[in-house]
């Protein structure tokens, strides 16, 4: 029986394209955006293990957050929106050992001042994985668009076709993103 004839090159080659492949598929799986139903907590949708994009938390709902493996919450609604209890949620999240971000996000009109913050409590690893909310998830799922475009350097439309999934129905906030990192290019 005659063996195979495989030149160190062709070995190399055939590392590279499993690798290649390999990352290919960790890639595409890691944009993974799945929907859970979790108690007190509306419109939750996470990607995989990163972060997670949800509308509004009652501060009952923080401890199961803890369980889910979070290590911050982001929160971005104002306190005078409607059944927003930010002081209610953030001595909850302290409670339970998680890190509490209140970022006031005027879906009226956003602030681009606020984004920098974000980025600072979102990308530190000890925030990380984070959730994130506001009322509905579209302010979320927005500021998280511009996370993977100015930090991750994910191009628009693989950006915009995660941040839709996690939320992100609001054009007027999708333009926010957009712009935001338009003009804040590295």
């Amino acid at each position: 029986m005659m063996e195979p004839f495989v030149t160190g090159g062709s070995i190399m080659r055939l590392s590279f394209v499993a690798l290649v492949l390999t990352s290919a598929v960790a890639a595409a799986q890691a944009q993974q955006v799945t929907k859970e139903a979790v108690p007190g907590i509306t419109n939750f949708a996470r990607v995989q293990t990163t972060v997670a994009c949800a509308g509004a938390v009652e501060a009952s709902a923080v401890p199961d957050i803890k369980k889910l493996g979070f290590a911050s919450i982001i929160n971005l609604r104002q306190a005078s929106e409607q059944g927003a209890n930010i002081e209610g949620e953030g001595a909850a999240a302290k409670s339970v050992g998680l890190n509490y971000f209140s970022i006031p996000f005027n879906a009226a009109a956003p602030d681009p001042a606020l984004v920098p913050t974000f980025l600072a409590a979102v990308t530190k690893p000890a925030n990380q994985p984070a959730f994130i909310h506001c009322a509905g998830g579209g302010r979320a799922a927005s500021m998280w668009l511009i996370k993977r475009m100015q930090v991750d350097g994910w191009d628009e439309q693989k950006a915009v076709e995660e941040a839709t999934a996690l939320g992100l129905t609001n054009p007027r906030l999708k333009e926010f993103a957009l712009d935001w990192v338009q003009t804040h290019k590295q």
